[in-house]
């Protein structure tokens, strides 16, 4: 077995380089022909059933209404019960046949199950399940004083996505359905402070891979790796190192900076453009793919701009990071130069503080 592993060191790697200039353009010819093909014969979801956990806000929130733009029946799942029917009584008035909110955890299990039991009690199918829910804790790992307290972010992004796909399995076979599963880019491109967030998508992305070969073509699977979309989130919303959710505008700038935000109605109908295509996966804004291949052939100098960047020396403010630096100097020369506009981390995000305050 070792003359065989030391025959593949050698061989492998040999085929590969000889083989990817000849093969390369073939396959990314293929790749466009068969993009072609299924933007040709999208699915049209009108009238179908679209679960949506993590509904009430964000992403979640502008997917309930593209969905319902395009007609379908949806089922809304989240927390937060009064934002879940406001998002409920605008899905149908922007076209939903029937919109269906469910106050749910995704974290317990019988909740899961609760909100699928209901669905096809009502429905009596489910054509598309999406994976949305996610919290996001905010610390340095050494930080943490009860290393529990982040748990929610496997509970909900992991174990809340998993547990609802598990119940819906057997139903989205029935109908040849879709998971559209919203993962993010820090599942490969993991910045600092954010440990527990990025591990959670890292898994979840992996699971959903494996479910792909699991299920064959029984049901398709679309991966979406968002970068910085508007939405709480990126509004400052975070977990802190006590595990309470708070809004911290601050921290928010630290991590972001300058870095451009999509808006998150675009970002919402390229996900479901992607997933009526049956497309495998999905990056947005499509630039931070790129990333992806950053991170492969330049892991070095990946860490080390995120270590400049985002982190500051022993004994200083981790709120004194030369992102937050660059951000501060880019509104004051902006408040010099056109004194009494909106400030870049403003401007940026398109986010107002306020309306996540009560939250």
């Amino acid at each position: 077995m070792d003359l065989v592993n030391e025959f593949l060191n050698i061989v492998a790697p040999v085929l590969t380089i000889a083989i990817l200039p000849s093969f390369l353009p073939l396959y990314l010819l293929f790749k466009f022909l068969h993009f072609v093909i299924r933007t040709i014969n999208a699915e049209d979801v009108a009238g179908k059933v679209v679960l949506i956990t993590g509904a009430s806000s964000g992403i979640g929130k502008h997917l309930a209404y593209e969905y319902a733009r395009r007609r379908a029946r949806l089922v809304l799942v989240a927390r937060r019960e009064r934002q879940l029917r406001e998002v409920a009584d605008q899905a149908e008035l922007m076209g939903s046949p029937f919109a269906l909110a469910i106050p749910a955890d995704v974290s317990k299990v019988d909740d899961c199950k609760h909100f699928v039991d209901v669905t096809m009690e009502h429905f009596g199918r489910l054509d598309h399940l999406v994976t949305n829910a996610g919290v996001v804790p905010m610390c340095l790992f050494e930080d943490y004083t009860d290393i529990t307290k982040p748990a929610p972010a496997m509970d909900i992004n992991f174990w809340g996505s998993a547990y609802g796909t598990y119940f819906a399995i057997p139903y989205l076979k029935q109908t040849k359905g879709k998971i559209i599963v919203v993962a993010s880019a820090a599942g490969w491109l993991p910045p600092p402070r954010m440990s527990f967030y990025n591990a959670s998508k890292a898994a979840k992305i992996a699971l959903y891979e494996t479910l792909r070969i699991e299920f064959g073509g029984d049901i398709g699977i679309t991966i979406v790796t968002p970068g910085l979309i508007e939405s709480e989130i990126t509004g400052g919303k975070f977990l802190n190192k006590n595990g309470k959710l708070e809004v911290d505008q601050e921290i928010r700038d630290v991590q972001i900076s300058l870095l451009p935000v999509q808006p998150t109605e675009e970002c919402a109908k390229a996900i479901v453009n992607s997933a009526c295509r049956g497309d495998r996966y999905l990056t947005q804004p499509s630039w931070v793919g790129v990333t992806y291949y950053w991170k492969m052939l330049w892991p070095e100098i990946i860490e080390w701009c995120n270590r400049v960047l985002l982190m500051t020396g022993p004994g200083t403010s981790q709120r004194d990071t030369l992102s937050k630096k660059i951000l501060d100097a880019a509104n004051e020369i902006k408040e010099f130069l056109t004194p009494g506009t909106v400030p870049f981390d403003e401007l940026k995000t398109h986010v107002d503080y306020q309306k996540y305050k009560r939250y």
